[in-house]
């Protein structure tokens, strides 16, 4: 599924900057949601707790900001915003 690969490859980028700051647990997560990334927030928000399930990332607070502007660069794609670590 398109989704479970969008999902997959965030929660990647996430364990690497947390390793990269040396952060044993990941507790929140802002992501930008294209509008035509061909994901809803709660689609989203379900594939991200099972993909996040024993890793640091798992429990972390999900905020998810949704676009509805066809028009921008990066309609089409999640982009991960910010974190917050524990190291």
């Amino acid at each position: 599924m398109h989704e479970t690969s969008l999902v997959r490859d965030l929660i990647r980028r996430i364990e690497q900057a947390a390793a990269a700051h040396g952060a044993a647990r990941v507790s929140g997560v802002r992501v930008w949601l294209g509008a035509l990334s061909h994901l809803s927030a709660g689609h989203l928000r379900e594939h991200f707790v099972v993909e996040a399930r024993g890793s640091p990332v798992e429990g972390a607070r999900l905020v998810i900001t949704e676009s509805d502007d066809l028009t921008d660069p990066d309609a089409q794609h999640l982009r991960l915003e910010s974190l917050d670590l524990e190291v």
